[in-house]
């Protein structure tokens, strides 16, 4: 069981990876779809708030996915696979067609799948399921109050100054906030895997509780950051270029809004989508200064991605769990 525990360790990190991978997106973005930074020195910086983040805000999220998701007691280390491979699946298909889904949510679901195949229904843990889509639903529209909020009080406060120097001190400013964004965003997503690796061990008898080893929180952030180095440009360009293109000040307020709602979420223990956050306020951020200057019909393609994430890795989850009891 150790060694089938070790390959569930190695599966977790290889999704770890291909969260950083597809949502190093995330918080460089706006700052190259600004003009700001080149994508090399973007993905540098997000890579390394990104491996930082998980060692600021403690564990509260990764908490919520260990115990809030299906009954720890009863999933076993062969269903965590199959949930893995389901998520891994869906990650990997949506970042190879550019579409920002929510990595979280993914794994989410693959779990989930993995539970109702394994078990049944009644693995659910619907107290923690609830917190879980109750942020599906905050993360977007909160990010999107957010970021039109900030942006109209920067017009507010600049309206008389000159673009060009608005544009070159929120220039400087985006480099702060993408970075701050980064680092909740390793802190919210870190988590989420540290969370399954306790899990993995606790269901393996490795360990007698679900507490945080401080080599799970290291091996998951670096897995992540060496995702978000190595992430994809595709969906960049879906989130800093085809949403809408925005002035350095927007990007400053998108960031800067995102990251607090992420830093709200890690502290309570919400594993909110960084997705669905920076999305919601790029959204915002374009639509304050004019709502046809956010490309609508894109938004509406992520979001009918964000829709069918949990379902289709649920269902992936459930196909590679079933595969997997075949052979054990």
């Amino acid at each position: 069981m150790i060694e089938i525990a070790i390959v569930a360790i190695i599966i977790a990190l290889i999704f770890d990876f291909v969260n950083g991978f597809n949502d190093s997106a995330n918080s460089i973005a706006t700052v190259i779809g600004t003009r700001v930074l080149k994508p090399i020195h973007a993905v540098a910086l997000s890579a390394s708030m990104n491996f930082i983040g998980p060692f600021i805000f403690g564990v509260a999220v990764a908490t919520t996915i260990a115990k809030g998701i299906v009954n720890p007691d009863e999933i076993t280390v062969y269903m965590i696979i199959g949930g893995l491979a389901g998520a891994i699946s869906w990650s990997t298909l949506c970042t190879y067609f550019g579409l920002p889904i929510s990595n979280s949510h993914s794994l989410i679901g693959g779990i989930m799948g993995a539970g109702i195949a394994g078990i049944g229904f009644e693995t659910l843990v619907f107290g923690g399921l609830s917190k879980i889509f109750a942020g599906i639903v905050i993360a977007p529209v909160g990010g999107l109050i957010f970021g039109l909020l900030l942006t109209g009080l920067i017009i507010t406060i600049f309206a008389n100054r000159r673009p060009a120097v608005v544009n070159k001190t929120f220039g400087r400013l985006q480099i702060i906030s993408s970075a701050w964004f980064a680092l909740t965003h390793g802190a919210n997503d870190g988590q989420k895997t540290m969370g399954i690796i306790v899990l993995i061990l606790f269901s393996a008898g490795m360990i007698p509780e679900l507490d945080m080893p401080l080599w799970v929180i290291f091996a998951a952030a670096t897995a992540m950051g060496l995702g978000t180095f190595f992430g994809g440009y595709k969906v960049i360009k879906t989130l800093g270029v085809k949403i809408v293109k925005l002035k350095p000040y927007q990007g400053f307020a998108a960031e800067t809004a995102g990251g607090v709602m992420l830093a709200i979420f890690a502290t309570l223990g919400i594993p909110a989508s960084t997705t669905h956050a920076i999305t919601g306020t790029i959204m915002g951020a374009g639509s304050a200064r004019r709502k046809r200057a956010v490309r609508w019909n894109v938004g509406r393609q992520i979001v009918f991605a964000w829709i069918i994430t949990i379902p289709g890795s649920a269902v992936l989850g459930i196909v590679f769990t079933y595969v997997i009891n075949l052979f054990v």
